[in-house]
């Protein structure tokens, strides 16, 4: 399985933005489905409201309908963790959408990421592992 950061989420639904089609390309490409955070698509599905209104939510929720989509549940003994991993990378800085995607790569042993968030070449899984960006063109 291979990580899905909000942004990309975003881009596959949003047309205006310029990697859209790259993206769409990508994921077609990939072996499904690809695994996200609640914060992840919470913080997409606000950004696909003020872009393009329900009409872009409905095409992001069709995407989850399709099960393109598995959600990584975080759990309340994760959270204290959450918050150590933001005031780590404080200086990036991290927000909670990026540190539930990199305690989903620890927790899941998956390295593989689609993002737009150069941060991610920073973050560490387990504090050694770096995140496998897959490219885009």
């Amino acid at each position: 399985m291979i990580l899905c950061d909000a942004g990309v989420l975003l881009c596959l639904v949003d047309r205006t933005q310029s990697q859209h089609n790259a993206y769409r390309a990508i994921v077609t490409g990939l072996a499904k489905p690809l695994i996200t955070t609640w914060a992840c698509l919470t913080e997409a599905m606000y950004l696909a409201l003020h872009r393009g209104g329900w009409a872009m939510q409905k095409q992001w929720g069709q995407l989850l309908l399709d099960q393109l989509l598995v959600i990584h549940e975080i759990q309340q003994d994760d959270y204290a963790h959450l918050l150590n991993l933001m005031e780590k990378y404080r200086d990036r800085p991290m927000d909670l959408a990026d540190a539930t995607l990199v305690l989903a790569a620890e927790k899941t042993g998956y390295q593989q990421i689609l993002t737009l968030d150069s941060d991610f070449l920073f973050y560490r899984i387990g504090d050694r592992d770096s995140f496998d960006i897959i490219p885009v063109q």
